[in-house]
């Protein structure tokens, strides 16, 4: 749904939910030597599509609680409102400008969009069918009731005319499209009413656009009947109805609905010369204008203002998406909300993680004193992120001793607490430094925001490297100990700074006293903020310059071992994976069979399963309650584990054009915990979804078996929930 953002939606892609839509056409970056098929590779963009289709099957799915289901149909729109506001916006922009488009699968790129075009369809229609056979039923019968007009009766319709009389009506603008008043500027995912009305005494026919406010609730709740439901009736349908209201004396001959998605990926041509938050604001203007790519209309839209919309607009017909009203489904993010927590998963509370707990009853945790015992590995949202991350730098800014903090803000939520603790510390008098990436996708003005009230705080800001986007998780703690001494606190984290987030995205974070990671950290903060060019990290492997290389490297000694007859095995939990050179050196090591496994949230490239290239390979997915966002890459090193957790995902853009970072466990424990955690989503009886070598993903059910799928995640927060409340070891 964006890169772990902090949109309406909370479960979107890395996206995510499936990935960052980053206009990721690099050149392929292919290892082949020749010996590996040309049709090796399966097409990303419809790869996302069938992500976006399993988190529809999560709202089709009865067995998950119903205001659930409501969530996860807005989150399916909002997903592909933002896939094709990105992603097909780039490929339709390539075609028309006449740029290449590098497929890895061949296709020609028209080709291309024309399949995205025809699955997205049909998916949305899938969507609407949902709602209106599966979902909606299911809230009547627990009653909730979304009306329509025809719903109400005489005593309903006039409770309505006076919410419409007194806070609809005052705020409607309606835009006439005449001669004398040009046809409109259509703002994207704005939804519409076209309007064609009759002037009784000339007999001319006019067309009018009526915008549905935005600052009003989607869904108008209805008084309470007697019985105690709860009865909503959308806005547009109101609205619709009250029409002679807006058009006194004319004759109302049609109105329909209608929305636009526009090209909204901001291109940013990075000039050392110039400031880059005056770019970067110049081209958030400039967004809000982006060309359409995508026209949703009622299905019972007439031809006449069809047509009229098709040419204004400059929509082809194959853009035009025809639905059963209400469009954009994603307003019933509002419904989701509901205080009703018997149609909601039940309520989770994380715990503090075992290590971070106080040594006595009654006492303050000391953060510091936890971490210099040993590595800590924390495991967000089952153990608690205000615990631990956001009380490590709270610690950290009231502490007299720190003398330094670093770190790095590529998302954060609005009213977010450690921003604020960066904030006391440099009041404090401490020196702080944050690196805010403000070309955060769809977070750019939040973050150039948060970026001005740190330096009015007195934060040394930076905004990374030109070219680079910064997605490391890191976080630097320099404290002088009571010997005189300094030593380095940090924290390496596999998501973002972000507390809202943190309560629904899956993440891993360590935290280290260790001298090698804080000498790391140093350097690679140096880097980012000088002009150091560093080529000495020991525990960490940092893109762009080194993670392919090392990652390549990893792969190929489990090549090596299973070819020379020793044990091997690569185990992958990632959001995406489409880098050719990652893939293909995947493909080789299954052909000298070596055991892989991925788990793979989002996009998927690789084909898994196939005769004579990647017959070793399986490919799993889980979706549920929290968003899947840990990056780990796990080799078997004969023996000898190479465990890695980070930020990123196995993409052209996060391998080559990103600040990435992965740190390697040390820990025998927190190795075996993360194998525990794959042979969980691994597990037979594990609830997910499978890929399949034709490219397909199967939900999967026991074959002859009864009962129910183990819940991974229900599982982990129980597994986790008993941890605690075992005695604190090390």
């Amino acid at each position: 749904m964006h890169d772990e953002g902090t949109s309406t939606s909370d479960y979107q892609v890395d996206g995510g939910v499936g990935g960052d839509f980053s206009d990721d056409y690099d050149e392929t970056t292919s290892v082949d030597d020749g010996t590996l098929p040309t049709d090796r590779y399966l097409d990303r963009e419809l790869s996302w599509l069938h992500f976006n289709q399993r988190v529809l099957e999560l709202a089709e799915d009865p067995t998950v609680p119903l205001l659930e289901r409501v969530n996860f149909l807005a989150i399916f729109a909002s997903n592909l409102d933002e896939f094709f506001m990105v992603r097909v916006a780039g490929l339709k922009r390539r075609i028309v400008t006449g740029l290449a488009v590098p497929t890895n699968t061949g296709r020609v790129p028209a080709d291309v969009l024309a399949s995205i075009n025809s699955f997205a369809l049909e998916l949305q229609h899938r969507h609407a069918r949902a709602f209106h056979d599966l979902v909606k039923p299911a809230l009547d019968e627990a009653s909730i009731h979304v009306e329509t007009w025809a719903d109400l009766d005489d005593a309903d319709r006039a409770r309505v005319d006076e919410i419409f009389t007194e806070q609809i009506f005052p705020v409607l603008m309606p835009l006439a499209v005449d001669p004398a008043h040009p046809f409109p500027y259509i703002s994207g995912l704005s939804l519409n009413l076209s309007v064609r009305v009759r002037n009784p005494k000339t007999a001319k026919i006019e067309f009018a656009r009526l915008k549905v406010p935005t600052v009003l609730p989607r869904f108008v709740q209805l008084a309470d009947s007697s019985s105690g439901n709860l009865r909503f009736l959308t806005l547009e349908d109101l609205i619709s109805n009250h029409l002679h209201e807006l058009f006194p004396g004319m004759e109302i001959l049609e109105h329909h609905e209608f929305r636009v998605t526009r090209n909204e990926d901001v291109e940013i041509e990075e000039d050392e010369t110039e400031n880059l938050i005056q770019a970067l604001e110049r081209e958030l203007l400039r967004r809000r204008f982006g060309p359409p790519i995508r026209l949703e209309i009622t299905d019972d839209m007439d031809p006449v203002t069809l047509g009229l919309l098709v040419r204004e607009l400059g929509i082809t017909e194959q853009e035009v998406y025809r639905l059963p009203a209400p469009l954009d489904l994603g307003g019933l993010f509002e419904l989701a909300k509901i205080d009703r927590p018997s149609l909601k998963y039940p309520k989770h509370v994380p715990v503090t993680p075992v290590q971070l707990q106080p040594g006595e009853p009654n006492t303050a945790p000391d953060v510091f004193a936890s971490i210099r015992e040993g590595d800590i590995l924390v495991h967000h949202p089952y153990e608690s992120f205000a615990t631990s991350v956001q009380a490590f730098l709270e610690q950290a800014a009231k502490d007299p001793n720190v003398l330094a903090i670093k770190q790095t803000l590529y998302r954060t939520s609005g009213d977010s607490p450690i921003v604020e603790a960066l904030i006391d510390a440099a009041e404090a008098g401490k020196a702080v430094l944050a690196l805010v990436e403000i070309k955060a996708r769809f977070d750019e003005q939040n973050n150039i925001d948060w970026a001005r009230k740190l330096e009015k705080a007195g934060v040394h800001v930076v905004y990374g490297l030109v070219g680079l986007k910064t997605h490391c998780k890191l976080a630097l703690v320099v404290r002088q100990e009571p010997d005189g001494s300094l030593r380095s606190y940090s924290h390496v984290g596999t998501g973002n700074y972000n507390p809202k987030t943190s309560r629904i995205y899956e993440d891993l974070g360590l935290f280290t006293a260790d001298e090698q990671v804080g000498r790391d950290l140093t350097r690679l903060f140096n880097e980012l903020s000088g002009y150091a060019i560093e080529k000495k990290y020991k525990r960490l492997l940092v893109a762009p310059r080194y993670l392919r290389k090392g990652l390549l490297k990893l792969i190929a000694t489990e090549t090596k071992n299973a070819r020379s007859g020793k044990p091997s095995g690569i185990r992958l939990k990632l959001n995406s994976i489409v880098d050719e050179a990652i893939i293909d050196a995947l493909y080789q090591a299954s052909m000298a069979g070596v055991p892989i496994d991925l788990v793979v949230r989002g996009i998927c490239a690789l084909v898994p399963g196939r005769e004579g290239l990647s017959e070793t390979i399986r490919v799993r997915s889980v979706l549920g309650r929290y968003l899947e966002h840990s990056r780990i890459f796990s080799f078997h090193n004969d023996g000898e584990p190479q465990v890695y957790i980070g930020s990123a995902d196995m993409m052209h853009r996060n391998l080559d054009r990103r600040i990435e970072a992965l740190i390697r466990l040390s820990d025998p424990a927190h190795i075996a915990q993360v194998d525990e955690l794959f042979e969980r989503h691994l597990h037979d009886e594990a609830a997910s979804w499978h890929l399949h070598p034709d490219g397909t993903w199967q939900r999967h059910h026991l074959d002859g078996a009864s009962g129910d799928l183990d819940d991974v995640q229900n599982g982990l927060m129980k597994s986790i929930a008993d941890r605690r409340r075992s005695p604190k070891k090390r």
